[in-house]
């Protein structure tokens, strides 16, 4: 197969058993439940992308492991050409959907995971990376959506894994088998995962010997028996129950995370690719890391790009397009966004090859680019509020403007210029409320400061890739001073 459809990627989701719980109710179809389908459209867009001539050199590729052409979300990055094309596929996605797509965490958990298992197999002789392998051509070939899951809940953050007072506030390995092992615990925050086929769960910090029993990386079907899925509330999730889209900001797509619990999970042999390799844990977490910064320097530009044209658009409908300070304004929200696209770029332009010949970003210009991106989508945001107006916040609804009794109101005094229906001007408001304070706002905003690791951790890795001691050799040998 390869490449699905969009209508073979949702039929395949019809025939999986999700255990998911949404407002404290078992959800027995996920996949028409209306708060729960805008994410969905989001991820067909990938697979629609996919089949469209004008994108075919951006979203496909044709795999190291077959030979045959694939979804560019199933890759193993090959040189820095492929990792310059990863940024602008998501840069491209984010534009069609306004909102996280859901794919890109299962594409860098693949590549964190194809060369680590190899480094594991060459020093202990185990057998992970064939393994992994396998299990890589079966998802290029089914085209399949992986929910990368690394967020653990951490409980006492002052305490490792094996000192917690509950032993499952990080998952762990409960009993080893002939033929697997019994997982239980809780990752977090999983974005996209009822949207998704696969779980592939990695650890979620470097694990001391202590700790082994914690460090694990494994895949199985999402709808595997112990395997709950207990989705999260977004602001104003419950618009999408509502008569009308008006309201929703969005009307098409969205995106979803989820508290996913492993109770007594069975994980087969063929599926484990980390098994209480604990002194390679740091490791797989940081390649992981770098992978998904350097995604951010797609997706949320994409984002970005449709903000700036919503806030460039109300400004237009306001009457004040061409007042100096608008402008001014917007050009900000421009180099703010082409800044953070140059990041994921340079990280991308300035990629290497790993010991197992897949190609991985630069990890200093990466983690630049996350902590970039913990700051400039705010400011974005804060320019979009400005512009739009408090309208956008204070606006009645769709039902106030479609009633007999008062919609007559409505559509008078919240008129923009001459000529303009108010009902576009209302569209462009609530989209701009959706992407800065709604439903769309977990993946610009939240996500942009916690999503691939929370601010100082990326400062952290700044500290450790940029090399102090050779920058002050530089000044010695500038200075002819010799120790």
């Amino acid at each position: 197969m390869s490449l699905k459809t969009t209508e073979q990627y949702v039929e395949s989701l019809r025939k999986m058993n999700m255990e998911v719980y949404l407002f404290g109710e078992r959800v027995e179809n996920p996949v028409d439940h209306p708060i729960i389908k805008p994410s969905l459209n989001s991820v067909k867009m990938t697979y629609e992308a996919a089949q469209d001539p004008q994108y075919e050199d951006l979203m496909t590729t044709t795999s190291n492991l077959t030979g045959k052409k694939i979804n560019r979300f199933t890759h193993i990055h090959q040189s820095s050409d492929d990792l310059v094309k990863k940024v602008k596929m998501q840069r491209l996605l984010g534009q069609k959907t306004a909102s996280c797509f859901q794919r890109c965490v299962g594409m860098d958990a693949f590549n964190a995971v194809y060369s680590t298992t190899y480094e594991m197999d060459k020093k202990y002789g185990t057998t992970y990376h064939d393994r992994f392998i396998k299990f890589l051509k079966y998802v290029q070939e089914e085209d399949l959506v992986v929910d990368g899951a690394m967020t653990d809940p951490k409980g006492d953050r002052g305490l490792p894994p094996s000192k917690q007072a509950d032993p499952d506030l990080f998952l762990h390995i409960v009993e080893k088998r002939d033929d697997g092992i019994v997982v239980r615990g809780a990752k977090a925050h999983q974005t996209g995962i009822v949207n998704s086929h696969e779980v592939l769960v990695m650890p979620t910090i470097s694990m001391r010997e202590e700790d082994k029993d914690y460090a694990v990386s494994f895949s199985v079907p999402v709808d595997t028996d112990g395997i709950k899925i207990i989705y999260g509330r977004q602001s104003c999730d419950t618009r999408k129950l509502e008569e009308g889209t008006l309201d929703r900001g969005n009307p098409k797509f969205g995106g979803h995370e989820a508290l996913v619990i492993f109770d007594n999970v069975f994980v087969p042999n063929e599926r484990i690719f980390m098994c209480q390799e604990y002194d390679f844990s740091g490791i797989l977490v940081e390649r992981f890391a770098g992978y998904h910064r350097q995604s951010y320097g797609g997706c949320k530009v994409g984002v970005g790009d449709v903000l700036i044209g919503a806030t460039a658009l109300i400004a237009d409908y306001n009457g004040a397009p061409k007042a100096s300070h608008i402008k001014d304004k917007i050009i900000e929200m421009i180099h703010l966004n082409e800044t953070l696209y140059c990041t994921g770029i340079a990280c991308s332009s300035e990629g290497h090859p790993t010991e197992a010949e897949n190609y991985e970003i630069d990890m200093l210009l990466a983690n630049v680019c996350k902590q970039n991106i913990t700051r400039f989508p705010y400011e974005i945001a804060r320019l979009a509020e400005d512009i739009a107006g408090g309208l956008f916040v204070t606006m009645p609804s769709e039902k106030d403007l479609k009633s007999k009794e008062i919609g007559q109101y409505v559509e008078k005094y919240l008129v923009g210029v001459n000529g303009v229906p108010t009902i576009n001007r209302m569209k462009v408001l609530r989209l701009i409320e959706n992407i800065t304070l709604g439903t769309a706002a977990v993946g610009y905003r939240t996500e942009s400061m916690h999503g691939a690791g929370s601010p100082q951790a990326q400062r952290i890795m700044i500290s450790r890739q940029s090399n102090i001691g050779m920058k002050k050799q530089l000044v010695k040998d500038l200075l002819d001073i010799e120790e």
